[in-house]
């Protein structure tokens, strides 16, 4: 599935990944190939990527190495739009 995620400064990843576990409002919620249309809140945690990541030198601050090869981001909130097997997360 493709992955971008755009915050208000800059897009601070765009490419393939193999899965993605956001921090919903309502709890932890994980997204995988050829998922379902959905449209959902986020709330304060961390973005979960599983797959090879290439991200670019000047956003890698933000990225730290999770267990079992994930990669987090720390949010605060946001939304994400899953269709047509593209998840797009607008974080803050």
């Amino acid at each position: 599935m493709y992955l971008e995620i755009v915050t208000p400064e800059a897009v601070l990843f765009s490419g393939e990944v193999t899965s993605v576990a956001v921090p919903g409002v309502n709890g932890e919620f994980q997204m995988l190939d050829n998922h379902a249309p959905i449209i959902s809140l986020l709330g304060k945690g961390n973005v979960k990527i599983y797959g090879d990541m290439n991200i670019e030198e000047e956003v890698n601050d933000k990225f730290t190495k999770g267990e079992n090869g994930s990669t987090l981001l720390s949010i605060s909130s946001g939304t994400i739009e899953m269709k047509d097997n593209k998840v797009i997360i607008l974080a803050d």
